[in-house]
C-alpha cells in the first residue's frame, strides 16, 4: 500500500487547503451577517470534504505506521484537531455574540494554522521549534 503515498497525501493535503478556505469563506459570512454560510449544501459540502481528510489522514497513518497517541506530533493534531472544530462550531453557529464568534473563529483560524506547522515539522511545537 505504500505505492499509493504520494496521492493519498496529495489527496489528504488538498483536503486540508480545501476544508481551510472553506471554512475562512463561511467564518468571514457568518460575521457579516450572511445567510448562505449556513445553507444545507454548504454544511453538506464541509461534511463531505472534512470526511476525505480524515479517511486520508487514517490511511496515512496506516500505511507510515505512525499512530495518535504513539508519536508525540500525531497527538497533537488530534487534540488541537478537537480544539479547531469546538472553537469553528462556536464561529460559525454556537456564538451567543458576534464578539464570541468574532474571537472563536480567529483563534479557530490560528489552531488551524498551528496544526498544519506542527504537520509540517513533525514535531509537536510546530513552527514554535524553530523559535527556541
Amino acid at each position: 500500500m505504500i505505492e499509493f503515498y504520494p496521492q493519498i497525501k496529495l489527496v489528504h493535503v488538498a483536503a486540508i487547503i480545501i476544508s481551510g478556505v472553506l471554512f475562512a469563506c463561511r467564518g468571514v459570512g457568518v460575521l457579516a451577517g450572511a445567510r448562505w454560510p449556513m445553507w444545507a449544501p454548504l454544511r453538506y459540502l464541509t461534511y463531505s470534504i472534512d470526511t476525505v481528510l480524515l479517511t486520508a489522514a487514517l490511511m496515512l497513518a496506516t500505511v507510515l505506521h505512525q499512530y495518535p497517541f504513539v508519536h508525540g506530533w500525531l497527538t497533537v493534531k488530534v487534540l488541537l484537531l478537537v480544539v479547531y472544530v469546538v472553537l469553528g462550531s462556536y464561529a460559525l453557529k454556537r456564538g451567543a455574540t458576534r464578539a464570541v464568534r468574532l474571537y472563536c473563529f480567529l483563534a479557530a483560524l490560528a489552531v488551524y494554522l498551528f496544526i498544519a506547522s506542527v504537520a509540517r515539522a513533525h514535531h509537536p511545537l510546530g513552527f514554535v521549534q524553530w523559535l527556541t
